[in-house]
Order: C-alpha cells, then structure tokens, then sequence
C-alpha cells in the first residue's frame, strides 16, 4: 500500500521531516605570509556562508582553489556551499578533495555522508558516519545522521539505537537538536506501531519545543492511529497554527472530524487539503484527497437522498 493510502485510512505515515546536521565550516587558512590572495578569498568565503550566500561563497572558495590547489579548507567549505545547493555530486567530489589533504577530517567525513544520504547511497552514508565515529566517538552528529540513514533504510531497530547514542553524547541544554532527536526517533518507533513509546518521543519534542509544528503533526497521527480522534484533533489544530498551509494537517484533520461524524468541518479541511496539495504541486495527493472530498460528498447526497424520501414516504399518525 502506497504511504498516501496509508495517510488516508491510518491518518498517516508521520513523514519523517529529519533535520540532519551540517558539519560547520572549517576556518583554518594557509600561512598569510605566503598566501596573501588565496586566504583572502577564503575569508570572503567563510563570511558569505555565515550570512546564507552560497554561490557567491563557492565562487570565493573556487578562486582560492585556484590560486592553492591544495587548500583543503576551501574544499571543504566549498562542500558545504554545494551541500546548502543541493549539488551533491560536486559536494562529495569536493569532500574527497579535501580528504586527500586532511585524511582524518571529521567535519568533511559528516558532509559528504550527508550529501550520500540527500543523495539515496544509504551505505555510503552509513560508512562515512561510522568514520566519524572511529576519529570522534563522542560526535552525537555521527550517531543522529547514521540513524537518519537507517530510517531511510526501513531499519527502524537500529535507527532507534542511534538515537539513543547520539541522546547520551548530546548536551542536554540544546534543546532544539533534543527535539529533533527525540521527533525522529518517535517516527521510528511509530513506523514499528510502538504508538505508546512514539506518543511519549513525540510529547518530549513539543516540550523541547513548542514551536515545532512537525511534533504536533507527529503526535496527531499517533494518536489517530490509537483511534483516539478527539486527541488527533487537538493535536493537528496545533500544528496547523505554527503551519497554516501544512495539507497533511488539513487533510487528516479532516478524516478524523469525518470519523467522529462532523462532516461539514470535515470538507472544509479537505478542501483545504486539496487546495494546498494544488499549490505545492503534490498532484498524487491533490488526486486522492480530491477523490476522497468526492466520495464523501456523495455520500452526504445519497443519506439526504434517503432521509428525503423517507419523510416523503412515512405517513403521519394523526389523533
């Protein structure tokens, strides 16, 4: 059964929205002495990607290639522009430059087993975060991003292991990358049907962080998948408050209100849902949220079709 059939019936597979974590740039520039132009560029370079402009950083970092072929740095920065892109290819071709310069870089290692993993090569990403972990075994990064991977894998047992690695490793004031660990492993525990354990990872991550409209959204499907519709409800409307054009939401919000009999608000968050899928060019799920939006219009016709022609047809007792 495609994941939309199971959205529909079982309020959803919680889409795993994982938040997978960037290595940070590397700063270290060659001798000022000796490599006056091309420093000058990486610094360019490095103060372009701290304020989100990635092209013009990787044309910074391209030049101080240019004047330093073997500036490993620049490589490595240079990824991390193309990673922010979405040029993975050109990402890990920079990772394995930059690691033939610096063989042991672990900031490089978690870049490139990033762009394996945007990429789908799932092993290859496993192995440069196993990598990580034989260079800096206490990395929670390593730990976080290899259970992603495992996620994507189907391998919820041992993303569920990795999680809990990388909870011992992280510190415990960082509460925006808790909750995300904690949202993760919650989906995996919901993918395994563990909904007791996945409602607990999900309510963890609201409390980390309240702002998080995929936790909400999480715990709502949990709890339609418990059968408790009043509670996915709740949970739903929350998440649809931090994100109001969010089509899921709408969507089984809709399907829960249609299971405890509100048809009326049912269609209205499945127009909703049609209207945002449409918007965002999800054409699959605009096809079957609309199939389903006229299904359940129909059958209101034919119940007040029905209720019509019973009162048509009841004679009345009159004293």
């Amino acid at each position: 059964m495609s994941g939309l059939f199971q959205l529909i019936l079982n309020f959803g597979i919680a889409v795993a929205l994982a938040c997978c974590f960037l290595a940070s740039p590397v700063y270290s520039s060659p001798n000022p002495n000796t490599d006056i132009t091309a420093s000058d560029f990486f610094k360019l370079g490095v103060q372009k990607m701290q304020n989100s402009n990635y092209q013009e950083a990787m044309t910074d970092f391209s030049e101080a290639i240019r004047f330093k072929s073997d500036f490993a740095a620049a490589y490595s920065n240079r990824c991390l522009a193309y990673l922010q892109l979405a040029d993975y290819q050109n990402a890990i071709a920079d990772c394995n430059k930059a690691l033939n310069f610096t063989p042991n870089n672990v900031e490089v290692y978690l870049n490139r087993g990033l762009a394996h993993l945007r990429q789908g090569d799932y092993q290859a990403a496993i192995a440069d975060n196993n990598q990580v972990i034989v260079l800096k075994p206490y990395d929670f990064r390593a730990y976080y991003n290899r259970g992603v991977t495992h996620a994507m894998l189907g391998n919820y047992q041992q993303a569920i292991s990795d999680y809990n690695l990388a909870l011992t490793q992280i510190p415990q004031t960082s509460n925006l990358l808790l909750a995300d660990i904690y949202n993760d492993r919650g989906l995996a525990h919901f993918q395994l049907s563990d909904l007791q354990f996945a409602m607990l990872d999900f309510s963890k991550a609201i409390r980390l962080n309240s702002n998080d409209y995929r936790a909400y959204y999480n715990r709502g499907c949990a709890c339609g998948r418990s059968g408790d519709n009043f509670c996915a409800i709740r949970d739903f409307t929350e998440s649809l408050k931090l994100h109001p054009t969010n089509a899921q939401a709408y969507l089984n919000r809709g399907i829960a209100y249609h299971q405890l009999g509100y048809e009326q608000i049912a269609i209205a968050d499945l127009q909703k849902a049609v209207k945002y899928f449409a918007s965002i060019g999800e054409t699959v799920a605009y096809d079957k949220t609309l199939d389903y939006l006229q299904n359940l219009r129909q059958q209101l016709l034919t119940l007040s079709e029905i209720a019509l022609i019973w009162r048509q047809d009841t004679p009345f007792f009159i004293p």
